[in-house]
């Protein structure tokens, strides 16, 4: 049986949809940032530094206990975006300067993100 806090959970997780994870427009900023624009009228700026040490790829992420592999000191806060590419209609992936170039970034995962990271979520359209 579901508790009430928990059953909340579920649902706030699960009615993230829709506008709020669609882009409307994607945007490399210089050569280490990027914004994303959300159907929502949400603009989320994101640092390459940051999404990189957030990669959610299996050489990053042990698969078996979600624990992250990848130590924040091993990226540099000099990184860039060499190339974005859009996986689908659901995902970005990123070629990165350090190399890397495994990790399927979802939109919502995107969005979580921002919206977990305050200095990332920078503007409602009006």
């Amino acid at each position: 049986m579901v508790t009430l806090p928990a059953r909340r959970n579920i649902i706030e997780a699960t009615e993230r949809r829709g506008p709020a994870i669609e882009p409307r427009e994607i945007k490399q900023v210089g050569d280490a940032g990027l914004d994303i624009t959300w159907g929502d009228g949400v603009t989320s700026s994101y640092k390459a530094a940051d999404l990189r040490r957030a990669c959610p790829c299996a050489q990053c992420v042990n698969e078996w206990t979600g624990q992250r592999v990848l130590k924040p000191e091993a990226v540099s806060e000099e990184l860039t975006i060499t190339d974005i590419s859009v996986v689908g209609r659901y995902a970005l992936n990123f070629r990165w300067s350090d190399g890397h170039e495994t990790g399927i970034y979802s939109f919502r995962y995107l969005r979580e993100f921002a919206d977990e990271v305050p200095e990332s979520r920078s503007s409602t359209e009006g």
